[in-house]
């Protein structure tokens, strides 16, 4: 009964692993599974301390499953050393949804917190998400102390406002909008003189999740144990209909970016942002199927970028193209005046002659 079990987790955990093919606009609620990939590679973990106990001979059970579910483990929770000496001409990037600079609740002053922080990292190109700064122009006024070149595109709502911007050393040759049917999100491509080469930087903020304040605090507690059997039951149902509406209304937007790329590959591309979507998702295997996963190929550990209690997932990616070299991706857990955590990346142009 128990290996019969084991067996039945594993099946779970593989089609659970592999749902990320699943285009939510045909499929909106098995697209969601993937969130739920951890949870059956800790049940499988707990069968292998139970053979491991009281049957090791039987211990080849879940080590096979996890065998199995090997490419989207690696993409999940990747392993890799880091990269000490950089090579000469590297360049460092941030990718960070800045949370309208609201200080994420624990800072007064959350510009000024976020605005100390990146001169204090130096990068060479900034994306942020959620740049929002109509209440207060003079944000660029700041960021010119070090960036030279700063542009930022707001999106029309009279529901949320929102925006993505880019903070640069390097020129902006010019900018494009990448359309689609969107109320709060966008997608914005930046064309950047870097050296003899144009950089192509696309920065993204995909659909949310959409989940109200009260629904999460409801997930919270179902964690916990504090709700019964049938408001479980009932939660959990919408819950996932929300979760699979917003999936759904997110697929057209990475559709959208993934036929952009596609149709500028005659440039070196990075491109990253705020996907609202886990590592095992439809909007990061679309992208992933043109452009390499930095975090997958170069990162280590669960890289959990949004760090809101009960709801750490990696939902903020970056990517490049074949003639980009990626080194060290990395979530920094420790700068925390925003909902999501900043993902460092450093770059290399590697373009054939």
């Amino acid at each position: 009964m128990v290996a019969g079990a084991n067996i039945a987790t594993i099946i779970l955990m593989v089609l659970v692993g592999y749902s990320d093919r699943l285009n939510p606009a045909d499929h909106p609620v098995l697209a969601c599974v993937g969130m739920t990939f951890p949870f059956f590679l800790l049940i499988n973990m707990l069968f292998l301390f139970f053979w491991l106990i009281f049957k090791i001979r039987m211990a080849w059970i879940p080590v096979l499953g996890y065998l199995l579910a090997y490419v989207p483990i690696n993409i999940y929770m990747p392993i890799h050393l880091r990269t000490s000496n950089l090579p000469e001409g590297t360049i460092k990037l941030i990718s960070y949804n800045v949370c309208e600079y609201g200080g994420n609740f624990k800072y007064e002053q959350g510009f000024e917190k976020v605005r100390d922080y990146l001169f204090e990292e130096d990068p060479d190109i900034v994306c942020l998400q959620e740049d929002v700064d109509t209440w207060r122009r003079y944000c660029f006024i700041h960021y010119q102390k070090k960036f030279a070149y700063n542009d930022t595109v707001h999106f029309d709502s009279k529901i949320n406002p929102n925006a993505v911007g880019i903070h640069t050393r390097f020129p902006i040759i010019r900018r494009e909008r990448i359309h689609y049917r969107s109320n709060t999100n966008g997608s914005v491509a930046w064309y950047l003189q870097v050296g003899n080469d144009t950089l192509l930087v696309i920065n993204n903020h995909f659909e949310g999740t959409h989940l109200s304040i009260e629904s999460r605090q409801t997930y919270k507690e179902i964690l916990k144990g504090d709700l019964k059997g049938d408001t479980i039951r009932t939660e959990s149902k919408k819950m996932l209909v929300t979760l699979a509406e917003s999936a759904a209304k997110r697929a057209p937007e990475v559709q959208a970016v993934r036929r952009y790329v596609e149709e500028h590959r005659q440039y070196p591309i990075i491109l990253c942002g705020d996907f609202n979507d886990s590592p095992i998702s439809y909007s990061r295997h679309e992208i992933a199927e043109v452009l390499n996963d930095c975090f997958k190929n170069t990162g280590r550990g669960l890289g959990l970028s949004y760090n809101q209690k009960g709801f750490q997932f990696r939902i903020d990616h970056i990517f490049c193209s074949d003639d980009i070299q990626p080194y060290n991706c990395q979530i920094d857990n420790k700068m925390d005046a925003s909902d999501h955590y900043p993902m460092i990346c450093w770059f290399k142009i590697d373009r054939k002659p």
